[in-house]
């Protein structure tokens, strides 16, 4: 009797140690998530301390870019105040990234856990000093395009050597505002709150035109994968699609806006053309890096603040 007793506790003890082996691999994925938010966290308050002290590179020229552009055009005083805020913890982009941690935090639990832990990796690259740095060349080439040549773009072919175009960089980024569509199907970009005064300087931007004639700029380039959440991706895609479609019904030919690099950066960090990591989300869903191979870009530079065309 003693021996049927001891080979039952064996086998209790050993369906046991199963279904805590199988609980145990979850909650060590739970952990990892649990480890990686916490740096994230760090990291992401390390960048904000970055910007204040003025230790990252083009938080500080964005700064200076915009006292310079105030005193040459006044009139422009509201516009650059809000494209500056980005060189601050208020900007949209640093608020972004705030956000989707906050989202992460609030959904961490729910599988699959595969897909987190990218997304989380994802946000980790986005808060680098460097990368940030190199995000903020869009908003600075913004008020060089709107200073009529006297301040050079950064990161990018002149506005010369490039053509016409003002204000272009940071359409299609989400930070800023979105893609609204029409009774007719047509989609126009739309800023967001305090952005939306940039409507009143810069030409209106219809999503068929625009994918066609985009011109470079570092979200839409480099910038992505790593400052787009993949709720926002998958919006992108979805009017993508939803564009092409529309296209293709009238007898018209669609380019998709992310089909290739555009040329135009330069001097970016080795971290911007360095894709980012892969993994089994990336493979599986379109929240993927769309950095591919980095075509050789134009030798023609805009150097120095000023004479940037």
């Amino acid at each position: 009797m003693s021996n049927i007793k001891a080979w039952k506790l064996i086998s209790l003890f050993c369906l046991f140690a199963v279904l805590m082996g199988c609980q145990s691999k979850e909650e060590q994925l739970q952990q990892t998530i649990q480890e990686s938010i916490k740096k994230a966290d760090t990291e992401l308050s390390e960048l904000g301390a970055a910007l204040e002290n003025g230790s990252v590179r083009n938080a500080v020229l964005l700064r200076e870019y915009g006292e310079l552009l105030k005193k040459q055009q006044p009139q422009l005083t509201k516009v650059v105040d809000v494209l500056t805020l980005d060189a601050t913890r208020q900007g949209a982009l640093y608020s972004g990234l705030t956000q989707r941690l906050k989202d992460i935090k609030g959904t961490y639990l729910i599988p699959p856990y595969e897909d987190t832990l990218h997304s989380i990796d994802l946000l980790r690259e986005a808060t680098k000093p460097t990368l940030f740095s190199d995000a903020l060349t869009d908003p600075i080439n913004m008020l060089a395009d709107m200073s009529k040549g006297s301040l050079a773009r950064v990161g990018a072919i002149s506005q010369q050597a490039e053509g016409a175009g003002v204000g272009n960089q940071m359409v299609g980024n989400p930070n800023y505002g979105n893609w609204q569509t029409n009774s007719s199907g047509i989609s126009f970009w739309q800023w967001y709150g305090m952005y939306r005064i940039l409507g009143d300087v810069f030409d209106r931007v219809e999503y068929g035109s625009w994918s066609k004639r985009r011109k470079y700029s570092y979200y839409n380039d480099y910038g992505r994968s790593r400052y787009s959440s993949p709720k926002q991706i998958k919006t992108q895609s979805a009017l993508e699609t939803r564009t092409r479609q529309t296209y293709q019904r009238q007898g018209k030919q669609f380019t998709s806006p992310y089909a290739s690099k555009k040329t135009g950066a330069t001097g970016l960090s080795r971290s911007s053309y360095t894709p980012p990591k892969t993994s089994s989300y990336s493979r599986s869903s379109s929240y993927s890096n769309n950095s591919g191979s980095v075509r050789n870009s134009s030798s023609r530079t805009s150097r120095g603040v000023s004479r940037g065309k």
